[in-house]
C-alpha cells in the first residue's frame, strides 16, 4: 500500500445515540476518504459530529449504518469484522488526546514504552526503542522525567511518540494544540506534518485553531453530522485576517 492510499474510508456512515423520540443523529451518511501522506483538519460547530466521527474512525464508537475501511481492511459493515478491537487499535490507530493522559506513575518513556508491551513486545526492546521515539521528538533529555514535571509541550510530545509506539498508519489527534501556545503548537503541527510526509501516515486532527490551518493540506466542515465542506486548507488560511 503507498502513501497516496486510503487508510481511512468511510461511506454512509451513521451514528444516532438514543432512540425514539430522543433520538440523537450525530452521524448522518458521513462519506470521508483520507489518503496517507496528507494531514486533515477536522472543523465545524459544538455537536456538529467531529468526536463522534474521530471516535468511530477509532473503532471506540460502533456506527450504526454504513461501511468503516481502516489501510485496506473492512472493520465496521453491519457489525464488527474484528473480535479484538484493541488488537486493531493497536496495529492501526495512534491517538493523540487534548490533554496529554500520561499516566503519571510512569516516567516519559515507559509511557511510551508501555504501548509497545502491551502489543507483545519484550521490556527492553520497547524502552530502547521508546528513547529512540523520543529522540527523534526532541525530548530524549527528558525520558526518565516524571509527567508532573514536564511542560505542556514536552508532555504532548512524549504523548505524540506513545501514539507512534506501534508504528500506525493512522494518527488520530483531537484538539492536540488547544493547550499549547503559538509557538508549541506550531511545532506540535510541525511534527504531525513531518510523521505524515516521512512514514506515509493518514493525519487527522480536530481542531479549532485557526493558527494551524497552513499546515494543513484540507479541512474537513461538519455540521448537523453531515459533511459541509472539503476543501484544500491553503485556501482557508489565505481568507484569515491578518494577524
Amino acid at each position: 500500500m503507498s502513501a497516496a492510499d486510503p487508510l481511512v474510508e468511510l461511506n454512509a456512515v451513521r451514528k444516532v445515540f438514543g432512540s425514539g423520540s430522543a433520538a440523537v443523529v450525530a452521524l448522518d451518511g458521513v462519506d470521508l476518504v483520507v489518503a496517507g501522506g496528507t494531514v486533515t483538519g477536522l472543523l465545524g460547530p459544538s455537536g456538529s459530529g467531529k468526536s463522534t466521527l474521530l471516535n468511530v474512525i477509532a473503532c471506540i464508537l460502533e456506527p450504526d449504518g454504513g461501511v468503516l475501511r481502516l489501510a485496506g481492511e473492512t472493520v465496521w459493515e453491519g457489525t464488527w469484522r474484528r473480535r479484538d478491537l484493541r488488537a486493531l487499535r493497536r496495529e492501526k490507530i495512534g491517538f493523540i488526546f487534548q490533554f496529554h493522559n500520561l499516566l503519571p506513575f510512569l516516567d516519559a518513556r515507559d509511557n511510551v514504552a508501555l504501548a509497545m508491551t502491551l502489543a507483545g513486545e519484550g521490556v527492553a526492546p520497547a524502552r530502547g526503542r521508546a528513547e529512540a521515539l523520543l529522540g527523534e521528538l526532541g525530548v530524549a533529555h527528558r525520558a526518565r522525567a516524571m509527567p508532573a514535571t514536564l511542560s505542556g509541550g514536552e508532555a504532548q510530545r512524549v504523548a505524540i511518540g506513545r501514539a507512534l509506539a506501534n508504528a500506525p498508519r493512522i494518527i488520530l489527534a483531537d484538539e492536540p494544540t488547544a493547550a499549547l501556545d503559538s509557538e508549541r503548537a506550531g511545532k506540535v503541527m510541525d511534527l504531525l506534518v513531518a510523521i505524515a510526509r516521512e512514514r506515509g501516515a493518514a493525519v487527522i486532527v480536530v481542531t479549532h485553531d485557526e493558527k494551524i490551518f497552513p499546515r494543513l493540506d484540507r479541512i474537513v466542515r461538519l455540521r448537523d453530522g453531515r459533511v459541509e465542506s472539503d476543501t484544500a486548507a491553503r485556501r482557508e488560511a489565505d481568507a484569515l485576517p491578518a494577524a
